[in-house]
């Protein structure tokens, strides 16, 4: 069974891995809805899954469903999804998502309802969808496509503005909330057109339920809940499915349309990202001197700044516990990272740790899953590897050339690619160049083998210090090897003389900062800094700058908005 995690929201969900059943996969990430969009890349690599690649235009949703159906048919018992130590079958995910397509076409009055009788369907009528990580989240999807509509996950941790934001832009016109959220998700639909309505529970596999013991005597099988499931003969392979809105760390979040074609995914959901509950939950799957747990995880991935906490998590442990929390975690077949750039101490320290070379690899919302390092070969630190199977990149430069370029702007082409940024034409028009390619606002290099080396942000991680493009992530990927800092973010102000200058905002070890406050001094300072940056940096990429503070300003997905940050410190210059 294929399991992920997610903190505070769901993945926005797919089918694929409900189909497949190979590895325990735990996503623990402080990721929310608009960036748990779909992974098919990294299924394919990792686990092989060629035959999910149905080059039909019109039945993709169907054959799917077929998939999800013939899994669940061959045991009723068959688990799909385990959320809060509860465990709910194939089945029951279907029939909770049959209830929903049902109600939405016959208890809702939404004015795109089209067709009649058993052809009616929502002619991509947007759904919004908000639940805590749960089955019902992903019946809700299920339920939103089987009725013709296209669904839009709505984050728990958005602010009331962000929900009527994304709500007004997507023209939401139902919203589908579990219980508990009902009270806030009334008075947001009170101030827009939409309506609302309720997610059913979907049973567990303990439930003692009619339609659970029909699916146990077989007398709904997989072939039977596949026929009473239509599906609009009207959606194509090519028709929206998600609309997924991005973070908005470089503007104002922009809807990003995925289509049918790329979905898949099953959850395994844990309530909130908890260091302690990783280590827990590892321990829990490989207990020392007893065997493998029946529901071991075997695969992890998340984001670079879960990997810092965890490593801050490991040394708060005492000697024991340490030893038998990496020897659990050695013991998962793959870990990998993703989101942003893995500074390269952080990864050496975790290989110290579990012996485990993190597999880092490069994705956005808007195409999914393009490089990867190798599941097997070589893993480099430092870069997010080669192209995935399918996958075009190349580098331009400002002008739009490609010639001979070391440095500019990475360009993708993939199958995986969205189809439109929502009701923004011009500036979907604008993100691509001539052959199709995405420009995805990275700047990048490609370094001796062919591994694609990530800069940063264009707007915000290149740095334009006395005629020289600094990449602010390699000086952060030096400084963090400094005892002293813990995290570190590094941005250009404004220079009269250089026209931008390096700044360091420093996030001091706790324990080090301790020790210098008791001596009445700062736990770094600049002098101390260049001192020890001489020997690992050239003299212009030295910070000239430095700030300490408690902690970085960081969205759920972990990264600092440098480009907000730097309008603040710019007026403080």
């Amino acid at each position: 069974m294929l399991k992920w995690a997610l903190e505070k929201t769901v993945c926005s969900v797919g089918i694929a891995a409900l189909v497949v059943g190979i590895d325990r996969v735990l996503i623990e990430a402080e990721w929310s809805l608009r960036y748990t969009s779909i992974c098919l890349w990294s299924f394919v690599i990792y686990n092989d899954l060629s035959f999910l690649f149905i080059d039909t235009h019109n039945s993709i949703l169907m054959e799917l469903v077929k998939a999800v159906a013939h899994r669940g048919s061959i045991s009723p018992e068959s688990i799909a999804v385990t959320a809060d130590q509860k465990r709910h079958s194939y089945h029951q995910l279907i029939l909770s998502a049959r209830k929903i397509s049902s109600n939405l076409l016959t208890g809702a009055d939404l004015h795109s309802v089209k067709g009649s009788g058993e052809n009616k369907h929502l002619g991509g009528a947007r759904v919004g969808i908000v639940a805590k990580p749960s089955p019902e989240f992903v019946a809700g999807v299920l339920g939103t496509w089987f009725s013709g509509g296209v669904a839009v996950p709505l984050a728990l941790s958005y602010p009331e503005a962000e929900l009527l934001h994304v709500m007004n832009d997507s023209d939401i016109t139902m919203i589908l909330s579990t219980e508990d959220h009902q009270e806030l998700m009334k008075a947001v639909a009170a101030k827009t057109s939409a309506q609302m309505s309720l997610l059913p529970s979907v049973p567990s596999v303990s439930t003692k339920s009619t339609e659970l013991d029909h699916t146990r005597n077989g007398e709904l099988d997989g072939t039977r809940c596949l026929q009473e499931t239509e599906i609009p003969h009207e959606i194509s392979g090519d028709d929206p499915a998600l609309i997924i809105y991005t973070s908005g760390t470089t503007g104002k979040p922009k809807g990003v349309v995925h289509t049918h074609k790329g979905v898949l995914a099953q959850v395994e959901f844990m309530p909130k990202f908890s260091v302690r509950g990783i280590w827990q939950r590892w321990r829990e799957s490989y207990p020392q001197d007893q065997t493998k747990a029946d529901d071991a995880v075997t695969v992890f991935t998340g984001v670079p700044t879960m990997y810092t906490r965890l490593i801050q998590g490991y040394e708060a442990m005492d000697a024991a516990l340490q030893t038998a929390s990496a020897a659990a975690a050695g013991q998962l077949r793959l870990m990998m990272c993703g989101s942003s750039a893995l500074p390269l101490p952080v990864m050496q320290q975790w290989e110290t740790i579990t012996g485990h070379v993190l597999l880092e690899r490069y994705g956005m919302t808007e195409f999914v899953m393009a490089i990867s390092n190798p599941l097997k070969g070589k893993r480099k630190g430092g870069t997010v590897g080669r192209p995935l199977p399918g996958v075009q990149a190349k580098i331009i430069a400002e002008d739009g050339s490609c010639d001979n370029v070391e440095v500019g702007e990475l360009c993708i082409k993939s199958p995986s690619l969205f189809k439109e940024y929502w009701k923004l034409p011009e500036v979907t028009k604008q993100s691509f160049i001539d052959g199709g390619f995405f420009k995805t606002g990275d700047a990048a290099r490609v370094d001796e083998d062919g591994y694609y080396v990530i800069l940063g942000r264009t707007n915000a991680d290149i740095m334009k210090v006395g005629g020289y493009k600094l990449s602010a992530l390699e000086i952060e990927a030096v400084l963090l090897e400094h005892p002293t800092i813990s995290e570190c973010c590094v941005l250009g102000l404004p220079d009269k003389d250089y026209g931008e200058a390096v700044c360091a905002i420093i996030i001091p070890d706790s324990e080090i900062k301790r020790k210098r406050e008791e001596e009445l001094k700062p736990a770094l300072t600049l002098e101390e800094l260049s001192m020890w940056a001489k020997e690992k940096l050239a003299p212009y990429k030295i910070p000239t700058r430095l700030l300490l503070w408690e902690s970085l300003p960081r969205n759920a997905m972990g990264k600092v908005n440098k480009k907000e940050l730097k309008k603040q410190l710019a007026d403080q210059v």
